[in-house]
């Protein structure tokens, strides 16, 4: 089977733990194949620290005996919850690299594990995130996609139309044009990578009640309302807009396949609430699939093998499920 493609993350952190924690586990677990992108002597020693007797192959075929390993050179040193900058050039690579792959078809699906943004801006990083950065490796001549961020755990799918700016920001991004085009990378890949056949959609409104008729902001008559009702001409069955404080309601959010809110919070709480460790990032509109944990890079726990692997599980599975769909 075609492997998923796993980029190794921010050495200082716990994605390399959970990756090495769960390989440990792939027999108990039943997972996929997946080659890791990543600096192979750090990972050794990073199992090494966990206590984890694994051995390491740069052959896939070999899963069931050893961790495939795209080896990336440079300077990467086993210091959890220590950032060691010059390791930011390598966890960069491992991404370009792990994406390629991805797109050339030597593998099926890109699962990050946690960066650290504070250490790559050190090395020349400058994308707000995992986010904005696939969708630049992603671009066609010299057209990106619209990346769109969908947490997801399983029945429960949020997508903010705004994501890592200032909440006194949000108001004056909020257009037509970027409802519209998220609702519709939505559509399209609830179709094709989840294979919902008429995707149901719901939009949540900016204000307190939805602005309240205007009375508490007008942002919701004037723009998010008519967008929708463009969306729905345009064949998409999206509603809204409704009152954020209510529509997390389980049998109101139940009623739809995925939820369009207006900022972060608005949709990362309701996620965080139900399945802290173990929601999904899923970033759609881009020309392969990937998934992400939704957690960070908890440098507390690096090195310790406490942290959760469930959202990582998640992640993984999640990618193999949506690469496996007939």
């Amino acid at each position: 089977m075609v492997p998923l493609a796993v980029s190794m993350g921010e050495p200082a952190g716990i994605g390399p733990d959970l990756i090495l924690q769960l390989y440990a586990r792939r027999a108990e677990l039943a997972l996929p194949p997946f080659m890791v992108f990543g600096h192979a002597g750090f990972l050794s020693s990073r199992a090494k620290r966990l206590g984890l007797d694994l051995h390491f192959t740069d052959a896939v075929s070999d899963f069931a005996q050893a961790m495939p390993v795209r080896h990336i050179d440079g300077d990467v040193v086993d210091l959890p919850g220590e950032v060691h900058v010059p390791a930011g050039s390598v966890v960069i690579r491992a991404i370009e690299q792990a994406v390629a792959a991805t797109l050339a078809g030597d593998c099926r699906a890109v699962v990050t594990a946690p960066i650290h943004k504070g250490a790559l801006y050190e090395t020349g990083f400058f994308y707000p995130g995992h986010t904005e950065f696939l969708a630049a490796l992603c671009a066609e001549d010299g057209e990106e996609p619209l990346p769109v961020m969908m947490l997801a755990h399983e029945d429960l799918r949020t997508v903010p139309l705004t994501i890592h700016v200032p909440l006194k920001d949000v108001p004056a991004l909020i257009n037509r044009e970027l409802i519209l085009e998220t609702l519709g990378v939505m559509a399209r890949d609830l179709r094709a990578r989840f294979g919902v056949a008429h995707p149901r959609i719901v939009v949540s409104g900016l204000n307190p009640h939805a602005g309240e008729g205007g009375a508490i902001g007008r942002e919701d008559m004037e723009i998010i309302a008519p967008a929708i009702e463009a969306a729905r001409a345009a064949g998409i069955d999206a509603v809204g807009p409704l009152p954020g404080d209510t529509l997390f309601y389980p049998p109101h959010w139940r009623q739809y396949d995925a939820v369009l809110a207006m900022y972060h919070d608005q949709a990362l709480i309701p996620i965080k609430t139900v399945a802290f460790d173990a929601g999904v990032n899923v970033t759609l509109g881009l020309p392969i699939v990937r998934t992400s944990p939704d957690h960070g890079t908890a440098f507390g726990l690096a090195g310790t093998g406490k942290a959760s692997a469930a959202s990582m599980l998640a992640a993984l599975r999640m990618a193999d499920e949506m690469t496996t769909k007939p």
